[in-house]
């Protein structure tokens, strides 16, 4: 029998060596459910995008199944964990959609409701930003709360916020505000 080693020399145990092949199968399985657009936005080697295009087209049970451990092997082989965070980000990008859509909000209602304070802090995060037009618009929302007439500068506030952070963000990609 064969024994496998960790990288700093210790022996690793069956039951260990096994529940990281099952790691590797299930991140494989996963990967397999994946659309095209979606699995075009993984790097990975070919040979393993191949075999799960070939495993997505296949109908038998017993042929899949001996796909999905194929596929598991071959990600033993990779850097599985660089294939987990690109799957993680795909497959939870609805919640970091959320989670920013809640935080602008917060920055719209931190300026409404907190005035200069809340402005401050905006601007201090984005220095890029206008700050008397976002000035002009929450002295709009003052307005239209007061004379009942629908949020048009609310909304417009957090258009502006939306703007402003994608183009920080892609600002940050680019390495212009390193």
């Amino acid at each position: 029998m064969t024994e496998h080693y960790d990288e700093d020399g210790n022996l690793i145990s069956k039951t260990q060596r096994k529940r990281e092949c099952d790691e590797m199968q299930a991140l494989g399985e996963k990967m397999i459910t994946l659309g095209k657009d979606e699995l075009a936005q993984i790097h990975m080697e070919d040979e393993l995008r191949h075999a799960i295009e070939e495993a997505q087209r296949m109908k038998s049970n017993g042929a899949l199944k001996r796909q999905r451990q194929f596929i598991g092997k071959l990600i033993r082989n990779m850097d599985a964990e660089s294939l987990q965070t690109q799957l993680d980000k795909i497959l939870h990008r609805h919640d970091l959609h959320n989670a920013e859509f809640k935080r602008m909000e917060k920055w719209r209602e931190s300026m409404i409701e907190d005035g200069d304070e809340g402005l401050n802090a905006f601007m201090q995060h984005y220095p890029q930003a206008d700050r008397q037009y976002l000035r002009q618009l929450i002295r709009n929302v003052a307005r239209e709360q007061k004379n009942n007439k629908p949020p048009v500068s609310y909304r417009s506030i957090f258009k502006y916020i939306r703007e402003v952070a994608e183009l920080a963000d892609n600002n940050d990609q680019n390495g212009l505000y390193s």
